[in-house]
């Protein structure tokens, strides 16, 4: 079912490229300033060219049941479902098929089935899950079958398994890297402390071979641990120099984008949010929880996309790398616009879509929110260069 709408954007598109200069000099009252981010590895790609929404929405599916994550396929996607397991395949007309259902998945609290990636080869198609079971989160991968019209469900393996479980803080985020390596988030699993424990897989982000061995070059020796100190990351995204960033879930004072590097410490439960603490890595912008509750997060030329939960809106991130040449004087810092306040309610993932545009998955059905008469839904926003010429 597809109905369309005109998003009530917070920028137009002529005002944003001016305003961004002033965005952070505007902060509000008792909102820290966002930190510098390093360096790029490699220089931003010749006529790369952020992008925002343009206003105009399209609602591609509804009375979808408590949504988590979305993987674009073809000139569709697959969909989770958290609370009953179930991988469902979206047609182009936004027909959802089931195709499966994952066993031995433990819903409870934050806990079910969670993130999805795809990895797709010569050899094979590989559809990765990362779900609770009745004693741990684990990571697993089905062999795909047949064409998306009639694909389903394979042979399971086991990828990794003994990820610490919780109610709530279970992380569940998959994607792979540039580097072709299968990158997780791991909550803290309310454990505190085991989030500076380098021997737990608990608050953490993991890398991985594809069949679930650990990279000789991992930071920590025989470990799948990638970076560390995170309370409850649910969001990667690469940017075109192959910079890694995760959204993260504060506690009660901040949220986070963080600039993810091998081996880094990102100060949690010692510090939540910019510490100044020469011990940690402070991230490189940071919200009030009320504005944000970060979960999926995802690149489109250059521009970061990041849903909120709590904050029930779509946030849309550049760094000084990205903005051509003119656009602002804040070179190598995060700036921050908002977008469908209050439209859409909570938002759980956003994900490229196969014309360009942008999927973005609402979360309303999931005990937290307050659903419409179609949620869950998932949305097509309409993208537009950020910068005309």
């Amino acid at each position: 079912m597809r109905t369309r709408g005109r998003g009530n954007r917070m920028l137009p598109a002529v005002a944003l490229a001016a305003s961004v200069a002033l965005m952070l000099a505007a902060c509000a009252p008792g909102t820290a300033q966002p930190t510098r981010t390093p360096p790029p590895t490699t220089p931003a790609p010749a006529g790369s060219q952020p992008v925002m929404p343009s206003g105009d929405t399209e609602t591609i599916a509804t009375h979808l049941q408590a949504p988590w994550s979305i993987v674009p396929l073809g000139g569709g996607a697959i969909l989770s479902f958290r609370d009953s397991g179930q991988i469902g395949v979206m047609d182009a007309a936004g027909d959802v098929r089931m195709i499966g259902t994952v066993a031995g998945v433990s819903h409870g609290g934050e806990g079910g089935l969670l993130g999805l990636a795809l990895l797709e080869n010569d050899d094979a198609s590989w559809l990765y899950a990362y779900f609770t079971s009745e004693s741990d989160n684990r990571i697993v991968r089905y062999a795909l079958d047949g064409m998306p019209e009639s694909l389903s469900l394979g042979e399971r393996e086991n990828i990794l398994t003994g990820i610490p479980k919780a109610q709530i803080h279970n992380g569940g985020r998959l994607a792979f890297g540039p580097d072709g390596m299968l990158y997780a988030t791991t909550g803290d699993a309310t454990g505190g402390d085991v989030a500076q424990d380098e021997g737990s897989l608990a608050g953490k982000i993991l890398r991985l071979a594809p069949d679930g061995g650990i990279p000789d070059d991992n930071p920590f020796e025989d470990s799948p641990v990638y970076s560390m100190g995170h309370r409850n990351p649910q969001g990667l995204a690469w940017t075109s120099d192959g910079r890694m960033w995760a959204s993260e879930f504060g506690q009660n004072t901040w949220d986070e984008l963080n600039l993810i590097t091998p081996g880094g410490n990102y100060g949690w439960p010692t510090v939540e949010g910019i510490a100044n603490d020469d011990r940690f890595i402070d991230p490189v912008y940071q919200w009030g929880t009320s504005d944000a509750s970060p979960s999926g997060l995802t690149v489109i030329d250059d521009t970061l996309f990041m849903a909120g939960l709590g904050g029930q809106r779509l946030w849309v991130m550049l760094d000084g790398v990205h903005v051509p040449e003119g656009s602002h004087g804040l070179e190598g810092a995060v700036t921050a616009s908002e977008y469908f306040t209050h439209e859409f309610g909570r938002l759980r993932d956003v994900a490229p879509a196969p014309d360009g545009s942008l999927y973005v998955l609402t979360n309303n059905t999931d005990g937290r929110g307050n659903p419409g008469p179609d949620d869950d839904r998932l949305i097509k926003v309409q993208l537009i260069p950020m910068v005309e010429g």
